[in-house]
């Protein structure tokens, strides 16, 4: 049975997520943008990827910083998705593989 202070912490996470989601687009729906709104939006998305990513700089574990290069590669020639999913893949991959 799950403890009603981790269903109400699972559920208020779960809202505020949400909440967060939507919120953009309620605040925004009768805004038209400026061009630099609009390239700091548009960048948003890329500078989450790299502060997600960024730790493996450091990394002494050459499986990350093999995964590390490998991604980069992947985002010179792939758009976003790809390159994400092959990131995943490849840090996965590696440090089953390597430890």
């Amino acid at each position: 049975m799950i403890d009603m202070a981790t269903l109400a912490t699972i559920v208020l996470m779960a809202g505020v997520t949400y909440l967060t989601r939507i919120g953009g687009y309620v605040m925004l729906r009768n805004r038209v943008l400026g061009a630099r709104a609009t390239a700091v939006m548009e960048a948003a998305p890329g500078c989450v990827l790299i502060s997600v990513i960024a730790p493996a700089f450091v990394s002494r574990n050459p499986a990350d910083l093999l995964a590390l290069a490998i991604t980069f590669i992947a985002a010179t020639r792939l758009s976003m998705l790809p390159t994400v999913l092959i990131g995943v893949a490849s840090a996965g991959m590696l440090r089953h593989l390597m430890g």
